[in-house]
C-alpha cells in the first residue's frame, strides 16, 4: 500500500464545518467541546462552527439562522471536495433542524457526521409520532458515521435507529490538560464547585437541600451556570446560605477554568447526562468529584476510586457524601489524584482531536485505486 497509514498525510486537511445550536460561545457543553477541538488541533483552520439556532430559540431568527446555515453548506458544495458537515445533534428542536440539514446535506452531495450528545434520546424517540421517528431513523442510517459519547448512545443508535455498528464510533467528550498545580493544604473553608444548567435535570434542588443541611461544616460553593437565576438567587436567600453560596450566572471558559483552578469538589446531581463535560473538568483540575450513575459516568468512572456517586435526587446522600470530602482532606486527595490520572490516560483533549481528524479525513478520502492496494 502506498498511500500513508495516517489519514489524510500528504494532503491538505478536509474543512469540516461543525453545526451547532447557539454557536461555540453559546452552545452549552456542545459549543465548549468544539472550542476545545479547534483549539487543539495543529490546522485548527479545518473548524468551522456554524450557529444554526441563535443564543435560544425565536422563530424568525432562529429561522435565519438555520437558512444561514444552509446557504453556508451551499458554498461549502461550491468550494470543492474536501469538505464535510459534522452535525451536532440532541432532542427536541435540535433533531428537528438536523433534519433539514443532513436533507440538505444529501441533496448536495456532501459528507455528513452525527454526533448525538443527548443526555436521553431514547426517551425522547419515544415521545414522538411514528411518522417521526421514521424520518429519524433514516437520517442517523444514511449518515457516514454516527458518533456516540457512551455505551448508553450506542444501543439506542443501533437498536432503535438500525445503524450497523461498523458506522458508529464511540468518541468520550474530553477536555484541554489545565497542568493544575499541586493543591497546598489550605485553612480555608471547602470550595464546591457546580458547573451547568440551574434546573431541576442538573439537581440544583437536591444541591440547595442538601448545603442547608450542612450549615456547621466549613465550606463555600458557586453555581456556575445560566437558568433561571432570580429564582435560584432567592431560594439561597431563603435558605440564609447566601453568604456561603454564590450565582455569578454564565461565565465563559477563562472564568470557569479559574473557578475549577481554585476548587476543592466538583459536584454535578444530574439527572440525566451524556457525558458531562463538567464532571471532565473536575477530574482534569484534581477536583474530586461527586456525581450520579446517569449516561455514560459510571462507563467511567469507579466510586470511590475516581468519584463519589449518589443516587438521583437524594439530598441526604449528596449531603453526606460532600460532608464526609470536606471532613476527611486525605479521601479529597486521593480522589482527586485518581480523578487527574484517569482524566490524563483517557480524557485528554490530544488524543480526541488526533481520532477526530482521522475520522473526518477517513471520510473524505478518495478509495485506494488497484494500483495503491497493491
Amino acid at each position: 500500500m502506498t498511500r500513508s497509514d495516517q489519514p489524510g498525510q500528504g494532503r491538505s486537511p478536509c474543512i469540516v464545518r461543525h453545526h451547532i445550536a447557539g454557536g461555540r460561545e453559546h452552545g452549552g457543553g456542545i459549543g465548549r467541546l468544539a472550542g476545545y477541538v479547534i483549539e487543539a488541533d495543529p490546522a485548527p483552520h479545518r473548524h468551522r462552527v456554524q450557529d444554526t439556532r441563535g443564543l435560544r430559540f425565536r422563530p424568525l431568527r432562529s429561522g435565519l439562522m438555520l437558512a444561514g446555515a444552509v446557504l453556508a453548506m451551499i458554498g461549502d458544495r461550491i468550494a470543492g471536495r474536501d469538505r464535510l458537515q459534522h452535525l451536532h445533534v440532541a432532542g427536541r428542536g435540535s433533531t428537528a433542524r438536523k433534519l433539514i440539514l443532513a436533507r440538505v446535506a444529501r441533496l448536495l452531495g456532501q459528507g455528513h457526521v452525527l454526533h448525538l450528545h443527548d443526555f436521553d434520546y431514547a426517551a425522547d424517540l419515544a415521545r414522538r409520532p411514528e411518522w417521526q421517528r421514521a424520518a429519524i431513523r433514516r437520517m442517523f442510517r444514511r449518515a457516514q458515521r454516527v458518533i456516540v459519547l457512551g455505551g448508553r448512545d450506542q444501543a439506542t443508535v443501533r437498536d432503535l435507529l438500525g445503524v450497523t455498528p461498523d458506522r458508529i464510533t464511540v468518541l468520550r467528550n474530553c477536555v484541554p490538560d489545565p497542568r493544575p498545580l499541586a493543591r497546598a493544604p489550605s485553612g480555608d473553608p471547602c470550595r464546591i464547585v457546580f458547573l451547568g444548567q440551574l434546573g431541576a435535570r442538573k439537581g440544583v434542588p437536591e444541591l440547595l437541600s442538601a448545603l442547608a443541611q450542612m450549615r456547621d461544616v466549613p465550606w463555600t460553593a458557586t453555581l456556575a451556570g445560566d437558568g433561571p437565576l432570580n429564582d435560584i438567587r432567592a431560594q439561597v436567600a431563603e435558605l440564609g446560605l447566601s453568604d456561603r453560596v454564590q450565582i455569578p450566572g454564565w461565565i465563559d471558559q477563562t472564568r470557569a477554568r479559574a473557578l475549577c483552578n481554585a476548587g476543592d469538589i466538583l459536584v454535578l446531581p444530574s439527572h440525566a447526562e451524556g457525558m458531562a463535560m463538567a464532571v471532565i473538568e473536575g477530574l482534569a483540575h484534581r477536583m474530586a468529584v461527586v456525581t450520579t450513575r446517569v449516561g455514560a459516568h459510571d462507563e467511567v468512572l469507579t466510586h470511590d476510586r475516581t468519584c463519589l456517586f449518589v443516587p438521583v435526587g437524594d439530598a441526604d446522600a449528596l449531603a453526606d457524601a460532600l460532608a464526609q470530602l470536606i471532613a476527611d482532606p486525605a479521601l479529597r486527595q486521593r480522589l482527586a489524584d485518581a480523578g487527574r490520572a484517569l482524566f490524563l490516560s483517557r480524557m485528554e483533549i490530544g488524543g480526541y482531536v488526533d481520532r477526530l481528524s482521522d475520522l473526518h479525513d477517513d471520510l473524505v478520502a478518495p478509495p485506494l485505486s488497484k494500483r495503491e492496494m497493491a
